[in-house]
Parts: structure tokens; C-alpha cells; sequence
């Protein structure tokens, strides 16, 4: 006699299994995550009062978890969907993305485009190159963003930016670089200084200078505190005075409290409103920086991007840098 077959285990149905969140399901929780009011939050999501509440009803049922702990005079996230709103806006973010790719495969400078610039970058390339997407590519929706260098790579490396304008190298091997230009250093002195328009500065004056620099975290901080170490300066020559911003810097300078060093871009729109400031040039090969556009490894948009930097570098000639090799 043969032993019966065993009974197969308990499973659930196929639908209770293969079943998931709409995306509809999820923008409705997630505005009630953030408004904590289902009238508010149909509003802002342009969807009726029933709808809404049915719609998360139904992402309670998919998920089998209780999202919300309702009452009659408030809602609130339970536990659970205050975890489970951080997942659902990050996919809706994802599918945001998806889409904003899609559209951009489908038709090249159009879309929306998040730019992240420096600070050092921003009051005197901008012109130029909202001047070039005006003309250029009207059906390109451009969203600036000034920030320092490592908030634009962590809003690159999330997704929150698309390109960036900055200085580099970035040292991140993810991201693909674009080079437009090279610009020198100048030195800007008071009106009496020493210095005060010479063309062939050597280097080594920068070693006891009484030098002003910008506050940490900036970029071009750490580009001047380099030159300066090449230059032959010690650590133990400080810097006692910085700034947030290059304008603050130079109106310092103006004040008799030391010299700056300032990118070429910079410098007729920073010493031009001050007649007690002057300018000095290094000999050559002056200290310089790149700047350079700056995407993700393998982005979608790279090709597009690389036309846009070539674009930009052509628009770029007219002002007093060096444009780089592509």
C-alpha cells in the first residue's frame, strides 16, 4: 500500500500575492502624510474628498497594514505609515524621474533641468547662460540651485540635481565631467598695497601675505589654501579673517584688512563698484581653476548634456578664460 501524497502546503491566492500599490494609492497617502487632513490633502492633490479616503483605504487593504490612526477630529501617521510614508514619496520621486527621462528621450532641451552652481560660480556665469537657454532652448524649464560643493554632489548623487556648474575635479568617480574653461587667480590689494597692479607677481609673495579667504566649505577656500602651500606658505602663517561671500571679501580688502585672491570671472564685477581696490596678475603659469559641467555616470541625458556644454563653452568665449578641451 502506498502512502498518500502529502498535502500541499497552505498558500495564499495569487491575487492576495501578486497584488501592489497604485500610484494613485500612494500619492493619495502621501498627501495625507503631509497634511494630516483629508480635505487639504485632496485639494493640493486635485482629487474629491471620497476618492482620496478610498484610495488610501484600498493601500491599507494592499499592504495589510494600518496606515492611519483616524478620529473625528484629526488624523494621524501610525508607526507604521510614518516608515511607510518615507518609502512611498521615495517612489513616487523614482517615478517622477522615470517620466522626466522618458520626455527627455523623446525630445532633447526640453523638460525640466535642475542646475546646481556654486556660489563662487553663479553671479557671473549665470548671465550668460540664462541668456543661452533663453535663446536657445525655450522649451527647457532651467531650476537653479546655489549651493556649496558637497550639497550639489549629495542633490546630484540623489537625484534632486541633474547637472552641475562647478569647480573640479570633483575626486567622485560617478560623475562624468564636461570641461568648459580655465581662469586664472588675480590678486585684489588696496589701492597702496605693495603689489597694486603688477603683472608679474611671483608666487612666493603669497607666503606672508595677509591673506583673506572665504568661510570653510567652499570650494575656492580650499583652492587658494592650495595655492598657497605650492607657493611655500606654512600652516602657521593663518588666516585670520574670512568671509561668506567673495563681495564681503573685497569690500575687507577695501577696508585695509589684507588682499583676496579672486577668479578673472569675478573680478570686474567685484573691484569695478570700489575705486580703492587694485589688482595684481601673477606671472606665468598663474595659479588657476577648471570649471566644468558635472552629471551621473551613465545619466540618460549625458549626450544632451555634452551639447549643451558645448554650447555654453562657445557662449563662454567672449569673457577672459581659456576655453577647455571637450
Amino acid at each position: 500500500m502506498h502512502p498518500a501524497p502529502a498535502a500541499p502546503s497552505a498558500q495564499p491566492p495569487r491575487a492576495a500575492r501578486t497584488r501592489q500599490p497604485s500610484v494613485s494609492q500612494l500619492r493619495a497617502f502621501v498627501a495625507v502624510a503631509e497634511h494630516l487632513h483629508f480635505r487639504e490633502a485632496a485639494a493640493a492633490i486635485g482629487m474629491s474628498q471620497p476618492a482620496l479616503s478610498g484610495a488610501v483605504a484600498a493601500l491599507e487593504e494592499t499592504l495589510g497594514v494600518q496606515l492611519l490612526e483616524r478620529t473625528t477630529r484629526k488624523v494621524l501617521l501610525s508607526p507604521a505609515g510614518e516608515r511607510m510614508a518615507t518609502r512611498a514619496r521615495a517612489v513616487l520621486h523614482a517615478m517622477g524621474q522615470l517620466m522626466e527621462e522618458a520626455e527627455a528621450a523623446q525630445a532633447p532641451f526640453t523638460g525640466v533641468l535642475r542646475l546646481g552652481v556654486i556660489p563662487t560660480v553663479a553671479p557671473y556665469l549665470l548671465p550668460t547662460v540664462l541668456g543661452l537657454v533663453h535663446r536657445r532652448y525655450p522649451d527647457l524649464d532651467l531650476q537653479v540651485h546655489e549651493e556649496q560643493t558637497d550639497s550639489l554632489l549629495e542633490g546630484l548623487g540623489q537625484g534632486r540635481l541633474d547637472l552641475l556648474l562647478c569647480a573640479v575635479p570633483l575626486a567622485a568617480p560617478w560623475v562624468r565631467e564636461i570641461p568648459l574653461f580655465d581662469e586664472d587667480f588675480v590678486l585684489v590689494t588696496p589701492h597702496d598695497h605693495p603689489a597694486a597692479g603688477r603683472s608679474d607677481l611671483p608666487r612666493s609673495m603669497l607666503r606672508e601675505l595677509d591673506l583673506l579667504l572665504l568661510d570653510e566649505g567652499h570650494c575656492l577656500r580650499d583652492q587658494a589654501l592650495d595655492i598657497c602651500r605650492e607657493a611655500g606658505r606654512t600652516e602657521s602663517t593663518g588666516v585670520t579673517t574670512s568671509a561668506a561671500g567673495l563681495s564681503t571679501l573685497v569690500q575687507l580688502v577695501a577696508g585695509d584688512m589684507g588682499v583676496t585672491l579672486l577668479p578673472q570671472t569675478a573680478v570686474r564685477v567685484e573691484t569695478g563698484r570700489n575705486a580703492s581696490l587694485q589688482t595684481a596678475r601673477f606671472a606665468d603659469p598663474a595659479p588657476s581653476r577648471r570649471i566644468a559641467l558635472a552629471t551621473r555616470e551613465g545619466a540618460a541625458r549625458e549626450e544632451e548634456f555634452r551639447a549643451f556644454g558645448d554650447a555654453l563653452r562657445a557662449a563662454l568665449a567672449t569673457l577672459p578664460v581659456r576655453p577647455a578641451l571637450p
